[in-house]
């Protein structure tokens, strides 16, 4: 008769994250550290079927977690990724790359070899639920609970429209009527907003969680919110090295079509002048052209970060000074900078920069981000195209 067998442990679960940017993996990451998934309990069971934690603690709870990289098709957000994902596996996490948007075959592709996961997981994270992807991939999975993390300001938009029963929309699409695509693609949206919108806490055994930095006023009923205090960037890199110069941080509201690109660098010239700055850390989605452009036109230096700018800021050097424009990184920043000295400030974009295809919800929107921002200061007194410069108290 063989010996009886020991007490066994909790079945672990099985949690799926879906991520199409760096920032939504960072983000995955520091929800994975804040829920306390350490190397000991999500480490699976060896081939032997030996269950125990490496201080030999047999049943310990596991959490399975594998994120999916909905790889796009921009090379600088490719390259981001990539080193994210080693991160991660470094961490201990397995990480899946799908080539979902290589050809008109890979969506099939895709969603073939994930259904299987997406059927047996008990948790779905997502960084992006706006997508259309992420929300084709919402009506096949039963998993009851549901988690949002940051990407970026994008979140304060979405828990405003989960609140009012809206359509999932970003906000810097132009208003109007929505066009054939997304008419053909609304049942699917409209499926994914009533798996995003609980209702009463705890109905039908669903939950909802949002995990962010960003100031959420409006929080849907059902949906419970986690801050995200970027606790493990600051764990597992720095305190930098902090220089006497200032750096300013960049934008892609040109390239969304939200503002002027003469205006955008005559306001770049004019900060970088007014406050010494040196260096430009492009956004991962700015063009070439327009960099090269800024990099004449201006005399900085053009630095296009390997990772999110929270990690390398961490890492450093970065300068005692860093200046923005409305974006996800002044809220960000001053969480991931805790301790070090480092002064964020922000510069408003004025109603004149903006284009005449802006989105109508532009000049609030990007208002509200400056406004709601903790920890960062106002520049004042530069004299920027299109602004009066702020009277002396």
């Amino acid at each position: 008769m063989s010996p009886a067998a020991g007490p066994a442990g909790p079945a672990p679960t099985r949690t799926l994250a879906f991520v199409e940017s760096p920032v939504q993996l960072l983000n995955v990451l520091e929800w994975a550290h804040a829920h306390g998934l350490s190397a000991e309990v999500r480490r699976p069971a060896t081939d032997s079927g030996d269950d125990t934690s490496p201080d030999g603690a047999a049943g310990a709870a596991r959490d399975l977690l594998t994120v999916v990289v909905l790889a796009p098709t921009d090379p600088m957000t490719r390259g981001q990724l990539r080193r994210m994902a080693e991160l991660a596996r470094d961490e201990g996490y397995e990480v899946r790359w799908e080539e979902a948007r290589g050809g008109a075959s890979a969506p099939f592709r895709t969603i073939g070899a994930l259904t299987g996961r997406l059927r047996q997981a008990e948790r779905v994270v997502m960084g992006d639920p706006f997508s259309r992807y992420v929300q084709l991939l919402l009506t096949i999975t039963g998993a009851p609970d549901l988690v949002v993390v940051d990407d970026g300001t994008a979140t304060m938009e979405f828990t405003a429209q989960l609140s009012r029963g809206e359509r999932l929309v970003r906000w810097h699409r132009k208003g109007g009527r929505p066009g054939p695509r997304d008419l053909l693609f609304a049942p699917v949206s409209a499926a994914a907003r009533r798996r995003l919108a609980p209702g009463a806490a705890g109905r039908d055994g669903r939950r909802v969680e949002v995990f962010s930095s960003m100031p959420i006023d409006t929080v849907p009923d059902g949906v419970s919110v986690t801050a995200n205090r970027f606790v493990w960037t600051r764990t597992r890199f720095g305190p930098p090295r902090v220089t006497t110069g200032a750096d300013l941080v960049g934008t892609s509201l040109v390239e969304t079509g939200v503002v002027d690109c003469d205006r955008y660098l005559a306001a770049v010239r004019a900060l970088a002048g007014a406050h010494g700055a040196g260096r430009y850390f492009a956004h991962r989605r700015e063009s070439t052209e327009k960099l090269h452009r800024l990099a004449v036109e201006t005399g900085l230096e053009v630095v296009r970060p390997e990772l999110p700018l929270e990690l390398t800021a961490r890492r450093g050097p970065i300068g005692r000074t860093v200046l923005s424009f409305p974006s996800t990184v002044v809220h960000t920043l001053p969480l991931a900078l805790e301790g070090t000295g480092v002064r964020v400030a922000v510069c408003d974009i004025d109603p004149s920069w903006l284009t005449p295809t802006a989105s109508p919800r532009a000049e609030g929107f990007l208002s509200g981000v400056t406004g709601t921002a903790r920890g960062v200061h106002r520049v004042a007194g530069t004299a920027l195209p299109g602004r009066q410069a702020p009277q002396a108290p």
